[in-house]
């Protein structure tokens, strides 16, 4: 936050977005996305839906053929707000290009003016909340896919940013430390982090997003609403060419309220094992 910060404001604040490949193909057309402060939401749509090009010009980092947005209340200049905005697009190389794992992490910080030490501080703290710090002096490339990935966010962190935006933030991530990953993703929105995350899996959304932005396969919006309100529509997802949770499908017609998780469906039953 900045002196002068209008807190009421939306953190990003989205109008009349199109934006076409250079093919002319539409890959967002007429989108309009408004997250508050502190709000988690999903961007959701089926693969070709133009959800990562909309993360990327919500991010700023592609100009919109048509439309505004801006930050904070306060610009719609991306650059002017890159400490308070992270962004994470679907390939992790794109921001591991030091040569170590431990320089990439330190890159942000030392765009900044902190404090002696602070840096380093933010480093070692992100590194063992995201279990890297065995591969701070390993070369990015030497990593896996997973690796990749769990680094790059720690890149994206080390800022504190007051947004996060990231694109299938667990794709690739083993089972144990993609939930390492989510409950780190929880802490950060508690804190008051804003948080934007593009996925086609409906399975995902229910743990990284309160509310939902529909996209359909044509780059437009088909809803926007609260999670359970869309995930529990089998009808609008499917003719966005998305399966609902496997719960909601499970529970379909059984139930006005079905779980959206399989733990939430193990609370409602009554775990017998």
């Amino acid at each position: 936050m900045t002196d002068g910060d209008d807190t009421s404001a939306p953190a990003i604040q989205a109008s009349g977005l199109r934006y076409a490949y250079p093919d002319g193909t539409p890959a967002v057309d007429g989108v309009d996305v408004s997250v508050a402060r502190g709000e988690r939401v999903a961007l959701l749509g089926p693969n070709g839906a133009g959800k990562s090009t909309l993360l990327q010009l919500l991010g700023g980092l592609i100009e919109p053929d048509e439309g505004t947005v801006r930050y904070f209340g306060e610009t719609a200049d991306a650059d002017a707000v890159r400490d308070r905005l992270s962004v994470l697009t679907q390939n992790p190389a794109d921001y591991l290009f030091n040569p170590t794992v431990r320089e990439d992490l330190a890159y942000g910080p030392a765009q900044q003016d902190l404090p002696d030490g602070e840096a380093d501080a933010r480093v070692e703290r992100v590194a063992d909340r995201l279990d890297l710090d065995e591969l701070l002096s390993k070369p990015p490339f030497r990593l896996s896919g997973g690796q990749q990935r769990r680094a790059a966010l720690a890149s994206a962190l080390t800022v504190e940013p007051d947004a996060l935006l990231l694109d299938e933030p667990v794709s690739d991530v083993d089972a144990a430390n993609r939930e390492t990953v989510l409950a780190l993703l929880d802490e950060l929105t508690d804190a008051g982090v804003t948080l934007v995350v593009s996925t086609p899996d409906t399975e995902l959304v229910p743990r990284v997003a309160d509310r939902v932005v529909l996209l359909d396969g044509d780059g437009r919006v088909a809803a926007t609403g609260p999670t359970r309100e869309v995930l529990t529509d089998t009808a609008l997802l499917t003719d966005c060419d998305l399966r609902p949770p496997q719960v909601v499908r499970l529970f379909d017609g059984l139930t006005d309220d079905p779980p959206l998780t399989v733990e939430a469906a193990r609370d409602r039953l009554g775990d017998d094992t």
